[in-house]
């Protein structure tokens, strides 16, 4: 049998994504009608509709970083971004958040009042990459400020950091423009290591008062820790740029 060629494998590919949009979409019907939303039964185009936005504008802001990231590469000879990741929630996700914050149903409830549904991290090498790359994403005129809390200058409890950004940005459809709101993580790569092992020690995870204590304690610790490796690395960098 021959291979197959790019053109049908392109082909097979925007298939499968669109029955997964499909499935998705149904997943949040099925959800919300068992909620008592029996609205979104007669709205399943307007829920893939929405879903398929958010990717696009998901889509929007890692275009925006990448080409920053080219821009600031040729202009410091280095690629102040390591790494672009980005989530979109899950059905349940939406469903449950809508519940526990006892939110009224429908499409334009969840638009107005989920800032996060979609989500992008950026991964920065140093801690002053990710205050040049927020600056100069914002500067940007079709990209609307919401919401900024600045993890890093402080902290939560916890320890974790990061910079979060809520962003609006324009997505152009076939007839009409749209803006949708997207959640933006900047971090450094000690800050999102923390944070991807906090996440996985945690997970699912059922302990008593004394243990999670202890586990909190040496958390912060750790998570100090990393903050001082980016200030040492962020100092080493400096010395090196200005010798």
């Amino acid at each position: 049998m021959e291979d197959k060629s790019i053109t049908e494998t392109y082909k097979d590919t925007i298939f499968k994504k669109s029955i997964m949009a499909q499935e998705q979409a149904q997943q949040i019907v099925e959800l919300f009608s068992r909620g008592g939303f029996e609205e979104f039964h007669a709205r399943f185009v307007d829920v893939q509709q929405l879903m398929s936005c958010y990717r696009c504008a998901i889509l929007e802001v890692e275009t925006k970083f990448k080409v920053l990231d080219e821009q600031l590469s040729l202009l410091y000879e280095r690629n102040p971004i390591d790494s672009i990741t980005s989530r979109l929630k899950s059905p349940e996700s939406i469903y449950e958040k809508v519940v526990r914050k006892h939110l009224p149903p429908g499409i334009e409830s969840i638009e107005k009042n989920l800032c996060d549904i979609a989500g992008v991290r950026v991964v920065c090498s140093f801690v002053d990459d990710i205050y040049m790359l927020a600056q100069s994403f914002l500067r940007q005129d079709d990209v609307k400020l919401i919401q900024m809390k600045d993890y890093i200058k402080n902290p939560k409890p916890n320890g974790y950091r990061s910079l979060h950004l809520i962003v609006e940005v324009p997505i152009f459809l076939t007839d009409e423009k749209k803006m949708m709101r997207v959640e933006v993580q900047l971090r450094t790569i000690a800050m999102d290591l923390w944070a991807s092992l906090e996440h996985k020690i945690y997970y699912k995870k059922e302990m008593n008062k004394l243990t999670a204590e202890n586990a909190a304690s040496q958390l912060s610790e750790c998570a100090r820790m990393c903050a001082e490796l980016d200030s040492k690395m962020q100092n080493i960098r400096n010395y090196i740029d200005s010798n």
